[in-house]
């Protein structure tokens, strides 16, 4: 009887999910027409649908529970599949449920620790918070160590497969829809959004990644992490210690408590650049719920199941890519992302190059704008979707850390300006490591080294040049990307004025049928007409496409 039972909750389960995606495909397909916008369609109506799509896929992921609470957490580091309206959305969403019995709590900890039990003392039966994966409860130990204990939520493994299975099956239909399934590789997205949400089930690698963070910052009293009780932890149990402070966002308990806000702002960003520039190893989520200001003005991280980590080519990349920038490079900002394989080598990159300078220009121009990583962030998000762009997901959740980091420094102090505090950070990266003047040094070597050996195998190269122009073999390509597009759009434009010529005449020929003797005859122009409209509506989404491609800032002028 329990395993029936069992079963009819995870048909209903599987039902309620499916029920959800066919919802969304259904609006979706709907979005797509121009008759279902009441009044007629402009890019103002698109864009308020696209955001009440948004907040209605951000209520049923929080409806849906913990898996699908994590899959868009997920989903908004990917604004290379999803629109920007949809990623700003889905990056609000945190995973706030009711919780659990402290009964349930309870015989949780004496399952995981058994005998270990014993230790504990006194268990506050009202928990600290409660989230999707787990809830956190304060106890005292046995030593009079003040300790908190993150307990999973009973039956939330079996859950989880169950929906990421599910979830696999949802990814195999959109990889397979012909609209949809362009350029994104949903099969895959599911198979890493399963790795990283069943890692995260095991509490043992939260208390890894907290060590290590303790480990980064303990000579810096500025910086407080909790220390991991690694005797009480176990794969669904992490305990830490207690360590209590006011959230970074009420500004008013950190001015009562003689702490200046503008310094905890400033602290806070030097952590985090520290984070990336010097250890390669960041706080993925550092929201207001992850952070708080002990009594001293101690900075407090919290919450490690998130984390993000920048391998040492990635960061020399970076370096690369912050020294064209520094320099208003476009031109070699933008040779950097190809090479890093951010943008496709194949395609024009003089779109590409001017919104990069716009970007440029907007950032480095003081006075610095408040809230110039958010604006940038925005741009960067409108200019991968629906392009040739794969972001590395490391890069994207700098940017939405970075992104997340600078509001709450302005929620803190109206005058935060990360991009001025990051300027004397951003110079290691900018020459590889701390050594500043050697390492300069030795990169204008490399360069000086580069240049001699291109330089001695120039004459080589002209001479096999003239060899392949002798024998006729070399083919000279010559690709002008703005006439190709007005090439592409006179004729897409033609093709669309063909298709409504024939629309015409199907109307036409439709009415006289229908006025004639002989109504019934009205239907077979009537069902030609539907292809016919279909195709047409396909022809004026590709003319919209390529306007907005036209109207990216600095479209007017050369590449």
């Amino acid at each position: 009887m329990p395993a029936l039972t069992q079963g009819f909750r995870s048909a209903s389960r599987v039902l309620r999910i499916w029920s959800a995606v066919f919802q969304l495909l259904l609006w979706l397909w709907l979005d797509a027409r121009n008759w279902s916008y009441p009044g007629g369609v402009s890019e103002a109506r698109r864009a308020a649908r696209q955001r009440r799509r948004a907040r209605w896929l951000t209520a049923e992921l929080l409806e849906l529970g913990s898996a699908f609470i994590k899959l868009g957490q997920l989903l908004s580091a990917r604004p290379d599949v999803l629109p920007a309206s949809w990623v700003d959305e889905l990056s609000r969403l945190q995973d706030s449920v009711p919780a659990f019995s402290f009964e349930t709590a309870q015989a949780l900890l004496e399952q995981e620790l058994g005998d270990r039990c014993a230790e504990i003392i006194d268990l506050d039966p009202d928990p600290l918070g409660a989230a999707s994966l787990a809830q956190v409860h304060r106890a005292s130990l046995r030593s009079g160590r003040q300790v908190v204990f993150k307990i999973q939520r009973p039956g939330l493994e079996r859950l989880f497969r169950l929906d990421l299975e599910v979830m696999q099956q949802v990814a195999a239909v959109l990889q397979r829809h012909p609209s949809w399934g362009v350029g994104r590789d949903w099969v895959s997205i599911a198979q890493e959004c399963r790795r990283v949400l069943l890692r995260e089930l095991d509490f043992r690698l939260e208390a890894e990644h907290a060590a290590r963070f303790r480990q980064q910052f303990l000579d810096d009293p500025g910086i407080r992490i909790p220390a991991v009780v690694w005797e009480l932890t176990t794969r669904r149990v992490l305990c830490l210690d207690y360590v209590p402070g006011i959230k970074i966002n009420d500004r008013e308990a950190i001015l009562e408590a003689g702490i200046d806000p503008a310094v905890v702002a400033e602290k806070g960003a030097a952590s985090y650049l520290q984070q990336l520039v010097r250890f390669g190893f960041f706080h993925a989520d550092p929201h207001p719920g992850n952070l708080a200001v002990a009594r001293d003005g101690a900075l407090i991280y919290y919450d490690f199941g998130m984390v993000g980590s920048l391998s040492q080519g990635l960061r020399s990349r970076l370096g690369r890519m912050v020294t064209a920038a520094a320099a208003r490079d476009s031109g070699a900002l933008v040779s950097e992302l190809q090479a890093a394989g951010v943008i496709a080598a194949d395609i024009d990159p003089g779109p590409v190059r001017r919104l990069v300078r716009v970007m440029l220009t907007e950032a480095l121009t003081p006075p610095f704008s408040a809230n110039v990583i958010e604006k940038l962030s925005g741009d960067l998000y409108e200019l991968v979707y629906g392009q040739p762009f794969r972001l590395p997901p490391e890069l994207i959740f700098v940017m939405r850390a970075l992104s997340t980091f600078e509001g709450v420094g302005r929620s803190l102090d109206p005058s935060f300006s990360l991009v001025a505090i990051a300027r004397p950070y951003l110079l290691p990266l900018m020459t590889g490591s701390g050594n500043a003047p050697n390492d300069l040094f030795n990169q204008l070597g490399r360069q000086a080294v580069e240049v001699g050996s291109r330089a001695l195998g120039l004459p080589q190269r002209l001479d096999d040049s003239l060899v392949r122009i002798e024998q006729g073999d070399l083919q000279v390509q010559i690709r002008a990307g703005e006439t190709d597009r007005q090439l592409r759009r006179m004729v897409t434009a033609q093709h669309a004025i063909g298709q409504s010529v024939l629309l015409g005449c199907l109307s036409l020929a439709t009415a006289l049928l229908a006025a004639s003797a002989r109504p019934a005859l009205a239907v077979a122009p009537l069902i030609l007409g539907v292809p016919v409209g279909l195709s047409w509506l396909k022809l004026q989404t590709r003319l919209r496409r390529d306007i907005r491609i036209e109207k990216l800032p600095g479209a007017s002028a050369g590449s």
